[in-house]
């Protein structure tokens, strides 16, 4: 089910999950079967087909998965109006004279949000899929056994399977908050009405974004975390940046709160939470639970395929292969990169690695993230806590944006790049990017770290000017002005004196 029961979402399940669809009958083996349309699925199908390999895709709710229906398009799709009105708000910065009393159009903003993920739903669909080659299952798929799954009554035999069944988000065992009812990314973009009152449980990438869209819509906004800080993971000072933007745009933060119950009251929702020994307590009209994800494991069958599992998910090996050697796993459900994009590079290592003997290793994988903020935070590799936990001595460099040209005429000075080094060596460890298009911004640094390239090349890589990427030249610039040592300019200037 997906609501609003309107014409673009009819579009959506029309094209991920239609009523009228009749799964193809199956006979003979196939050379993989993929039990999960999200993107790990749909990439390996999709890779595995084009390659001429006989492919099954097998998906019980919605081609697309998280990522199509309830994670980055339609998230993004919001944000993107939120971003839009802020712009409106700041106008008069920039000389711009904006009518006073413009009102964000919440049911205006969620319809384009699910006309453009109409749009974009075919590419997941079960009609392009079929068009590739593959077959596709809709329903449940079971292993009956360690080279077979049953599906809607058929029995599916393979050479190879993969499983990328993927997380849905974690139900916190909060006594009340069942009964008192509340939200999660699975069901946030069904809204058609703004809550005057959003209480988010949660401070990571998920409550953070949410929170400062439905503030910039114009709800109150109360963020309510056991994290002391914004986005736990994330450097330090990136958190702080972010904390700054959102007491500046009037989110309440009750951080290093413990929550000991949920209730209703007379329409209205609250959250009692401790902090600081002391009991409070937050009033709202809706509560979004974003803390995480939670593998999807159960009814697969996987003790009859010889699969081991735990609580974070299914157990592989470097290489994406699970305890049965049949069997490779990729995306959310195996992995603690739980974003669009690393599951994407995970199926591509599960082809190379199950059809064609391959020894790629996900470990060696560089991956970076972004929470699409504003701005936004982004981060490539290790932290300085990580590098220095796994034996490196570290250099930092620092570059602020207040030092960067377009940053300033942007006016969009407060945020910075920032990368860690091994000390004594052109390797960068990590990265951090907090501006307001780091996401865009980071690629840069995942491409140096990738390709082993220091901060010596980026520096002497010509970038635009003006631009914010500048920001990364100038850490190069930092990282080759700190090779100039103290003997080396005295050098330098007896070598100057002598050629005058």
């Amino acid at each position: 089910m997906v609501l609003p029961d309107d014409h673009y979402n009819r579009i959506l399940v029309g094209n991920t999950h239609p009523a009228d669809w009749t799964n193809p009958k199956s006979s003979g083996r196939y050379n993989l079967v993929v039990i999960g349309a999200g993107t790990a699925g749909l990439v390996s199908a999709a890779g595995a087909a084009s390659l001429g390999a006989r492919v099954a895709l097998v998906e019980r709710h919605l081609m697309g998965g998280d990522c199509l229906n309830m994670g980055c398009v339609p998230s993004k799709g919001i944000l993107r109006a939120a971003r839009a009105f802020a712009d409106v708000g700041a106008a008069d910065a920039f000389g711009v004279k904006v009518p006073a009393g413009t009102l964000a159009d919440f049911p205006a903003i969620m319809e384009r949000m699910r006309r453009l993920r109409a749009q974009i739903s075919p590419k997941d669909s079960v009609h392009r899929f079929t068009e590739l080659g593959v077959d596709v299952y809709l329903g449940a798929a079971r292993f009956v056994g360690p080279r077979s799954v049953e599906v809607e009554g058929q029995r599916l035999d393979f050479a190879r399977a993969v499983i990328a069944t993927g997380a849905r988000a974690v139900e916190l065992p909060i006594p009340g908050l069942k009964e008192t009812g509340y939200l999660t990314n699975e069901n946030i973009f069904w809204l058609t009405e703004l809550p005057r009152r959003l209480i988010i449980v949660g401070a990571g990438p998920i409550g953070c974004e949410m929170a400062q869209a439905f503030r910039r819509f114009g709800s109150e906004v109360s963020v309510v975390s056991l994290d002391p800080r914004l986005l736990p993971r994330e450097d330090a000072g990136a958190s702080r940046a972010l904390q700054t933007q959102f007491e500046r745009e009037g989110i309440r933060l009750m951080l290093g709160a413990r929550v000991l119950r949920a209730e209703s009251r007379k329409g209205q929702k609250a959250i009692v939470f401790e902090r600081r020994a002391q009991l409070e307590e937050v009033v709202g009209d809706a509560i979004l639970v974003a803390v995480g994800r939670a593998p999807n494991v159960e009814g697969l069958g996987l003790e009859a395929a010889g699969v081991d599992f735990d609580r974070s998910g299914i157990t592989v090996n470097e290489r994406l292969r699970t305890t049965n050697r049949a069997i490779y796993a990729a995306g959310d459900i195996c992995s603690s990169y739980k974003f669009t994009h690393a599951a994407d590079a995970m199926a591509r290592v599960v082809i190379q690695n199950a059809l064609f003997f391959g020894r790629k290793r996900a470990t060696a994988l560089v991956i970076p993230w972004c929470t699409f903020t504003d701005p936004e935070v982004a981060h490539v590799g290790l932290s300085q806590e990580e590098a220095e936990q796994r034996g490196y001595a570290v250099d930092t460099w620092t570059v602020d944006l207040k030092e960067v040209d377009r940053a300033i005429l942007d006016g969009e000075e407060e945020g910075f790049a920032r990368a860690w080094v091994e000390k004594g060596k052109d390797r960068i460890l990590g990265a951090t990017i907090v501006a307001r298009h780091a996401g865009e911004m980071i690629g840069e640094v995942s491409l140096a770290m990738t390709a082993g390239i220091g901060l010596a090349t980026l520096s002497r890589t010509i970038h635009p000017y003006p631009t914010q990427a500048e920001a990364i030249k100038k850490l190069g610039d930092l990282y080759l002005r700190s090779r100039l040592t103290a003997r080396l300019r005295s050098w330098l200037a007896r070598y100057f004196r002598w050629i005058r």
